[in-house]
């Protein structure tokens, strides 16, 4: 619950409210809604299948419509299981937006939309600090603008050296430092989550920039904002910590549609 909602720049409390979810817990192949109920946009219908069991049929059938051929659409089901397929999985997304409808078989979602483009600029260079081999140290302070097309401008989130690098295994920058030392929002943005309660990133911010991009900022030893603060670019919103971690230092992740990407593509050096 925790990793879907804030992955979709929402507060997990919200999620679990419009899908009458007491206890947080949710099931494989639950559709979930990430719209408060009581919008405008038609709630989809689904069909139970031959192939799912009784006792699933007669939940989804009875939280859906008695009359299935029927066009009336009843409100939103509190939760829908579905056999899984790929084109199921795929349509997730758009059904728990309410957009999706059903006609005998589910539709494909519709790609992503496109980043907005800007004009390209070369980013003046960026202050080094003395390091040792192999490892690359920046300062926050210098506050480049992104080396790539990018609408919010991203600035280091805090000084330090950069242990680990992106990978597979690591969804961010791993940026060492002292405990007690600033981290800073790296654009605008509004505070989607702050709190401890995913577990492996300590105490964790996460900020939303706008309808693509969200960051993270985990391991933190002191959380300086709150969820639903507005925040500016450069503005201190913790301290550095170790919580959850062996030891001192900056979790960041950037997260384009949720899915996180390279940090390095956005932050000059």
């Amino acid at each position: 619950m925790y990793r879907i909602s804030v992955n979709n720049g929402l507060r997990h409390q919200d999620v679990a409210q419009w899908n009458a979810l007491e206890n947080f817990d949710i099931k494989v192949g639950q559709v979930l809604r990430l719209t408060a109920p009581g919008s405008n946009t038609a709630a989809p219908v689904i069909r139970p299948t031959a192939t799912t069991s009784t006792s699933t049929s007669t939940s989804t059938s009875t939280s859906t419509s008695t009359n299935i051929g029927s066009t009336a659409v009843k409100s939103y089901p509190k939760a829908l299981k579905l056999p899984y397929s790929e084109s199921a999985s795929k349509s997730l997304a758009q059904q728990s937006e309410g957009t999706a409808s059903v006609a005998g078989s589910i539709a494909a979602s519709k790609p992503a939309p496109a980043v907005p483009q800007v004009s390209k600029t070369t980013p003046p260079p960026a202050k080094v600090v003395a390091s040792e081999p192999g490892k690359q140290v920046v300062e926050a302070s210098s506050k480049q603008t992104a080396p790539v097309n990018s609408t919010i401008g991203w600035i280091w989130p805090t000084e330090g050296k950069v242990v680990r690098k992106f990978s597979d295994q690591n969804k961010g920058l791993d940026i060492a430092g002292n405990m007690g030392q600033a981290i800073i929002a790296a654009g605008d943005g509004k505070v989607v989550y702050s709190g401890s309660g995913l577990k492996g990133y300590g105490k964790l911010i996460i900020i939303k920039h706008d309808k693509v991009f969200l960051s993270a900022y985990a391991h933190n030893s002191e959380l300086l904002v709150k969820e639903g603060q507005s925040i500016k670019k450069g503005q201190k919103i913790a301290t550095m910590g170790n919580s959850d971690s062996d030891q001192v230092k900056l979790h960041f992740e950037i997260r384009e549609y949720g899915k996180p990407v390279n940090p390095d593509k956005y932050l000059a050096y």
